[in-house]
């Protein structure tokens, strides 16, 4: 995309339409912990499950920058929504570095199959005649409900792999109570002595690397520690606008209304907005090198950090009114302390590498 690093992506109807049936439900899907079936059909038919997969798979193969408006824009009405659009796009990504035999498995019922992922190694293979013998308990699993396939991680003999698993395969136990994020209902995958055969599994470095099997796309070939805090963060980018609107609702005209805690919130919101935009550009131009790899996951940290901050200050303004269970402020200031504790969102990892690199003499 063209033009300044703050101009957004046109929304698609059917992204508008997704936004607008997952702010309706945010509320009852929060008290009951799970998306209802209509804003998951929503969500993929306004083509999160088909945005990383390959072209010749029926996929767009699209780009980051895109995504990160597309999720955001969820994000504002809903943030358990939001989420599960991010990382079912970033799991069917994934998907393209499983063997030629694998990915035609895998999309063999259209690009829209919802593909759930499971990145830590919880479960071991034992390798057997043709493929792999398959058991475990993957925890804090988002999306795990609805999931067409997965992708899980596991320790095999010689290295760790990804194993893509249909549903038929593996039950899903209804672990997840969680102070936030109740809705993307991330519970516990398992697996007990379930087959898999050679072609629908890789290596794990192929993936944390971006080795993408027939596919010359930039989506395909970035390293996954490069764009994991673009997914993870455009959730919580959408739900801290979202308290900004709320936040103005529920003081406007109230004499303890502070209009510099507005204002300095929402300025700290979209100026992370603008760190995830180049993080983003950055992405969908290909990286060139080490700098750009280090730089991304930082810049991801360090903003959903400030995001963080500005509704936690929105939050403590508005009173012990916005502590009603059914305010949605309340629920935003929950959502955004869940998101932002995810690994990829830690600044800690993230700036000590990219610090690293500048105290060697290296460009940020």
């Amino acid at each position: 995309m063209s033009g300044s690093l703050s101009t957004p992506t046109a929304l698609s109807h059917e992204v508008l339409k997704a936004a607008e049936l997952a702010a309706r439900h945010a509320e009852s899907a929060d008290l009951s912990g799970r998306l209802p079936g209509e804003v998951v059909d929503a969500l993929v038919t306004a083509g999160f499950a088909r945005h990383f997969v390959p072209t010749r798979w029926g996929g767009r193969a699209g780009g980051f920058e895109e995504l990160l408006d597309t999720v955001a824009a969820v994000g504002e009405g809903c943030t358990s929504a939001a989420w599960i659009a991010a990382v079912t796009s970033g799991a069917a990504r994934m998907g393209a570095c499983l063997p030629e035999e694998g990915q035609r498995e895998l999309w063999s019922g259209g690009a829209d199959t919802v593909v759930a992922g499971a990145l830590v190694p919880a479960g071991r293979a034992t390798a057997v005649a043709d493929g792999w013998q398959l058991a475990g308990e993957w925890p804090l699993v988002s999306g795990a409900d609805f999931a067409d396939w997965a992708l899980v991680c596991a320790s095999a003999p010689k290295d760790v792999r990804f194993f893509a698993v249909p549903r038929r395969d593996f039950r899903v136990a209804e672990t997840w109570r969680n102070v936030g994020m109740r809705a993307t209902a991330s519970n516990t995958l398992v697996m007990k002595g379930v087959f898999v055969p050679g072609h629908r599994s890789v290596p794990r470095e192929d993936i944390w690397q971006g080795c993408a099997v027939g596919s010359p796309s930039p989506c395909h070939r970035a390293p996954l520690r490069a764009i994991s805090g673009i997914l993870f963060a455009s959730p919580v980018l959408g739900a801290a606008r979202a308290a900004v609107r709320t936040w103005s609702a529920r003081m406007s005209g109230r004499p303890a209304a502070d209009p510099l805690v507005l204002s300095r919130a929402e300025g700290g919101i979209e100026s992370t907005g603008l760190l995830l935009r180049r993080a983003a550009r950055t992405a969908d131009a290909g990286f060139r090198d080490a700098g750009d790899l280090l730089r991304g996951p930082r810049d991801c940290a360090l903003a959903a950090d400030q995001l963080v901050t500005a509704v936690e200050h929105l939050f403590r303004s508005a009173g012990t009114g916005a502590q009603t269970l059914t305010d949605p402020l309340q629920r935003v200031w929950r959502d955004v302390h869940c998101a932002a504790s995810h690994a990829a969102l830690r600044f800690e990892g993230a700036g000590s590498a990219q610090g690293a690199r500048l105290l060697e003499g290296g460009t940020g």
